[in-house]
């Protein structure tokens, strides 16, 4: 087993605990801070790639600036504050469980087909993860996704902002505590 193999199954096995730690959490920092982990382990892949400008943005964008929007927007939203756990559309479970089913049964269909992905931008073998080559693809081929997801991710945050802000039964001030709707019954 030679060195990269070795990274490689590390960040790996890191990557899927942190994708589990993610979506297990019942802590909304706990689950940022999985995603953290598999955001770093995602740029050890690029770098072991020879993706080594791709995997730069992969830390200082999202593993910096995209974590720490979502770990404001949950400070800002309260965890201190206890969920109802209740669910709200009957056989909410079942209904979860066969639709996972149909996903990995989708998947597993999907990975017996031969996939090509990309353009023909990356046929030179030399420009793979180069700063021309995805300021190229980025602002040239993908202009409108790019500033598409970039407008999205503004209006989720103004929008998480503003429900933090007002909340769903008005104007509410910063200084005053929230008032649990138990108790108003």
């Amino acid at each position: 087993m030679n060195a990269e193999l070795a990274i490689f199954v590390i960040f790996a096995v890191t990557a899927v605990a942190g994708a589990f730690v993610l979506i297990g959490a019942r802590n909304p920092v706990y689950s940022a801070m999985g995603l953290l982990t598999t955001m770093f382990s995602i740029a050890v892949f690029y770098i072991l790639l020879d993706a080594q400008f791709i995997a730069a943005v992969q830390v200082i964008i999202y593993a910096g600036a995209v974590m720490m929007l979502f770990l404001f927007v949950i400070m800002l939203i309260g965890v201190d504050r206890s969920d109802r756990h209740e669910e709200v559309i009957p056989f909410q479970r079942t209904l979860t469980a066969i639709f996972a089913v149909g996903v990995l049964a989708l998947f597993a269909v999907a990975g017996r087909q031969a996939w090509v992905t990309g353009s023909s931008a990356f046929s030179d073998p030399d420009l793979i993860g180069t700063v021309e080559n995805v300021a190229d693809e980025l602002f040239g081929t993908w202009t409108i996704a790019f500033l598409t997801t970039t407008f999205l991710l503004t209006i989720a945050a103004v929008g998480t902002i503003a429900l933090a802000q007002f909340g769903p039964g008005g104007r509410q001030s910063i200084d005053e505590p929230a008032s649990d709707p138990e108790e108003s019954l």
